[in-house]
């Protein structure tokens, strides 16, 4: 039997950030976590972390992490996001703030998701941005893929998400790995599942693309980054690896089926190996 690892007398987390497209690196790592008797106590996401945490906050098994991976798939079998430049244009000409419908997203998740979070297993909570508080607002109850939409509108690509009349878009923009909220909640012990990005040093940029990249990674980092440092000497964190060598700072395209399995097989080898090598508690 499988000996669960915990933190002595405190709650664990699971902090997944966002991400996009190579969010699949994340379905990996869970399923990393899971086989090596790691249990949440509580889920935390953001943009496609939200999508993934809210999955396995439903069913924190092996089979929540199959449901997780056929999700991935039907995304990319569906090609919700790889519309021809041509049906990008139409969409942007008709709405003129984004490129993609959200209605194949919705319902994915739907088909995926419990109805409300009172239905899931462990607590998880998912952030957005509030357009008209301009602030984060962390959604924990009331419908699962209204938030989980919220959560993951990335500006251009879909629209705001409207709930209750406020208007919200990525919660990347506020909180992109959000272990600040962990602190928050009472976490002693965080396991931090990304997609690759934070591990790869920024360069200067070279043209005016990379201006644009790079300032949206420093914007979308530096948060983490501080509260990484001002971690209290209680708090253990876990930064798991991903696997990946080298990534682009952006994709807004679902790859295809071998390249989204390449992903998760990468992230769960590089989050086994390191898991391997911690100690055994509780």
């Amino acid at each position: 039997m499988l000996e669960e690892r915990a933190a002595p007398g405190g709650r664990v987390a699971f902090v997944l950030g966002g991400g996009g497209v190579f969010g699949a690196t994340q379905v990996g790592m869970l399923r990393a976590l899971l086989e090596a008797g790691i249990r949440p106590e509580v889920i935390l996401g953001t943009s496609v972390g939200a999508v993934n945490g809210a999955v396995i906050a439903a069913d924190p098994s092996d089979g929540g992490v199959a449901k997780l991976a056929d999700l991935w798939q039907s995304m990319t079998d569906s090609g919700m996001f790889s519309d021809t430049m041509l049906a990008r244009a139409a969409t942007l000409a008709k709405y003129r703030t984004h490129l993609y419908s959200p209605a194949p997203f919705r319902r994915q998740l739907r088909e995926h998701l419990p109805e409300t979070f009172d239905e899931l297993r462990i607590p998880f909570q998912c952030v957005a941005a509030s357009i008209e508080r301009a602030g984060a607002h962390w959604f924990r109850s009331g419908s699962l893929a209204d938030a989980v939409m919220a959560s993951s509108a990335v500006p251009g690509l879909l629209p705001p998400v409207v709930i209750d009349g406020e208007h919200f878009l990525d919660g990347g923009l506020v909180h992109s790995i959000p272990v600040g909220r962990a602190l928050a909640l009472g976490a002693k012990e965080i396991y931090v599942l990304h997609v690759g990005r934070i591990e790869q040093p920024l360069e200067p940029p070279r043209s005016l693309w990379d201006v644009c990249l790079v300032s949206f990674e420093v914007a979308r980092r530096h948060r983490f980054v501080e509260e990484m440092a001002g971690l209290p000497r209680s708090v253990r964190a876990h930064v798991l690896p991903s696997g990946e060598e080298s990534m682009p700072l952006i994709s807004i395209r679902y790859r295809g089926q071998a390249r989204v399995k390449s992903r998760i097989e990468r992230g769960y080898e590089a989050a086994a190996a390191y898991l391997s090598n911690l100690p055994v508690t509780g």
